[in-house]
């Protein structure tokens, strides 16, 4: 496990931007290819401010509820900021789940992906939507099986005319993640899916060898949650 500690003047952020551009290095890939989604759930405006001052713009949140409560007084006074929803999503909350978020993480069911389908039609809003893959078919996660991913990601397209952009997965904490990047990369492969949101606090380096787009940081750039 990766311990990200602040050295000299470095804040948070600088040694979680550092480690991207040598993992994207050591992957010899191009640090623009990868999205630092700042996790800020359970952070007030207070903690977030700085890190917007700082230069970050995309952060993620795992409930619609408490991103609606703090997030557009956020955005009024910072323009720019690009806010994913990285959390399970009831599908009655897809109403304000598009209007909020300018991307999903956690599409995993054919009734959400109506749900989502009909708001993004009635709001002429669109989302980047990535299909949340339970890689290691745990009962208390979200998720599709990743022998129901091509399926699923098939319906997605064809019965609801969602543009799945890519896939999203978290693999069990008490597994190696090396083999769960590499599972969800080979699928989205497969299924022509350019976006991978994969890699947290602890692993982002690795999942970025695997080809993740989208790396998902929170304690290493707030600290642990209360």
């Amino acid at each position: 496990m990766m311990t990200l500690v602040t050295t000299g003047s470095e804040t948070p952020l600088a040694e979680v931007r550092n480690e991207i551009a040598r993992a994207c290095a050591a992957a010899r890939r191009d640090p623009s290819e990868v999205t630092l989604v700042a996790i800020s759930k359970m952070f007030g405006a207070d903690a977030i401010a700085p890190v917007i001052a700082a230069g970050q713009r995309v952060f993620g949140e795992n409930r619609v509820q408490e991103a609606k409560a703090k997030w557009p007084a956020l955005t009024a006074r910072h323009p720019g900021i690009e806010l994913h929803l990285v959390g399970p999503l009831q599908s009655n909350k897809a109403k304000d789940a598009v209007a909020l978020f300018d991307a999903i993480h956690s599409v995993d069911r054919p009734s959400l992906a109506e749900a989502l389908a009909k708001e993004c039609a009635r709001q002429g809003r669109r989302p980047t939507l990535f299909v949340e893959v339970n890689t290691g078919a745990e009962p208390q996660k979200a998720g599709v099986l990743p022998e129901d991913t091509d399926a699923f990601v098939k319906t997605c397209r064809e019965s609801y005319g969602l543009d799945i952009a890519g896939l999203m997965c978290i693999p069990p904490a008490d597994e190696p993640p090396a083999p769960h990047f590499a599972l969800t990369a080979k699928i989205a492969h497969r299924n022509g899916l350019k976006l991978l949101s994969m890699g947290m606090s602890a692993d982002f380096p690795l999942a970025i060898a695997f080809g993740a787009t989208h790396v998902r940081v929170g304690t290493a750039i707030f600290g642990a949650r209360t």
